[in-house]
């Protein structure tokens, strides 16, 4: 009997390869003999145009996934090295914030992968701020800016922090004053400008200068993609292949940033509960926005713990569960009934049905496109 067992487990394996490498083998192409994962790693090899047809959801606007794109401003760099020398000083100083005890730098860590490490970063008098800190590096890419994309620039954006009551508890007035106090910033702005003028747009400017320089350094997959067939494990191809096709994650994380730029409700509305949480709704007030935040970047993924808006998950392993299980989370009960701002959640939220290993092996995938952060050196600051 355990001998029927065993060769019918051995049949059924062989059967379901067969069927997942004759899914795999495009018409008209002969692929080598091999293992299932030499089948993939010589499809992947292929130029990505060539590649296995991804699991995209008709409606979905994509781009295939690809090496990490330069910073836009690295042709400019020579002229631009004052500016963004500029910006990273600024992006150090405490002094822009009302204790002189917090900087950008305080909540974007570049050894954390420019994250603070927190499911909620720590603001002016230890409090806590509403939301994760996300990662900084490639933010040049995205088209609006904090979770709920309520600033369209990078400019706009440093108003946020330096303004808020928790966070760097100033405001842009305070801090120009400041900086004109200080000797050593007039050369600075002189260098970067060709006029020693401080205010918002200068500080701004520069500030978002240097933010448009942090890239992610290049992965494994980088690798993979430039030729090295082997810079992927077995694992991790596997893990590229379920990551296109049965786990549907491309229909938001695609792109060579592994974003689509776009928001989504994937369930942590939290509505009418304790730690709510309206998402997008608070600034375009569409109620088809309820519960909708930014899609993160997938780059350095693994180093940018915890996740989520609220930091729910610092465990990779419980976030592919819930991920696999449709992300099953509080937000539903009642109230629904004819509640028109009772959050739905993303019709591209569903069951997966994934193992173990293919969990496993997209985790695998993940630590494939993450780097180690490059060390960045702080500057000396003026006085």
């Amino acid at each position: 009997m355990k001998k029927l067992i065993a060769v019918a487990a051995i049949s059924f394996f062989v059967v379901a390869c067969s069927v997942s490498m004759s899914r795999l083998q495009p018409k008209g192409m002969n692929i080598p003999p091999g293992t299932y994962e030499d089948t993939l790693r010589f499809l992947y090899s292929l130029p990505s145009d060539q590649w296995p047809t991804p699991f995209i959801d008709s409606t979905i606007s994509w781009k295939e996934l690809g090496i990490i794109p330069e910073s836009p401003l690295k042709p400019y760099m020579d002229s631009l090295k004052h500016l963004v020398q500029l910006g990273k000083t600024l992006f150090f100083d405490r002094r822009l914030s009302g204790s002189n005890q917090i900087s950008c730098a305080s909540c974007h860590i570049p050894d954390l992968s420019w994250t603070d490490g927190r499911s909620k970063s720590l603001g002016h008098d230890h409090q806590m701020n509403k939301r994760n800190s996300p990662t900084l590096l490639n933010v040049w890419y995205y088209k609006q800016l904090f979770w709920d994309g309520r600033s369209k620039s990078l400019e706009d954006q440093a108003f946020g922090p330096i303004n808020s009551e928790t966070e760097m508890h100033s405001d842009m007035a305070e801090v120009m004053m400041k900086l004109r106090r200080i000797p050593g910033y007039k050369p600075l702005f002189d260098s970067a400008y060709g006029r020693t003028e401080i205010s918002p747009e200068t500080v701004t400017g520069a500030l978002a200068a240097f933010q448009r320089t942090l890239v992610s350094r290049k992965s494994d997959f980088d690798d993979f993609l430039s030729g090295e067939k082997n810079a992927l494990s077995d694992a991790a191809l596997r893990g590229l292949h379920l990551f296109r096709t049965k786990a549907g994650c491309m229909n938001c994380h695609n792109g060579p940033l592994f974003t689509d730029n776009d928001f989504h409700n994937i369930g942590l509305t939290y509505y009418q509960q304790e730690h709510e949480d309206l998402g997008r709704y608070a600034v375009t007030h569409r109620a088809e926005d309820i519960g909708r935040f930014k899609t993160p970047s997938l780059r350095d993924v693994i180093r940018t713990r915890p996740w989520m808006h609220n930091g729910l998950f610092d465990n990779i392993n419980e976030l592919m569960n819930m991920y696999n299980a449709g992300m099953p989370l509080p937000g539903s009960g009642a109230g629904q009934v004819g509640d028109t701002l009772f959050p739905k959640k993303d019709r591209l939220i569903r069951r997966l049905g994934l193992t173990k290993q293919e969990r496993d092996d997209i985790v695998a995938f993940l630590n494939a496109i993450t780097a180690e952060p490059l060390h960045i050196r702080m500057p000396g600051m003026p006085g």
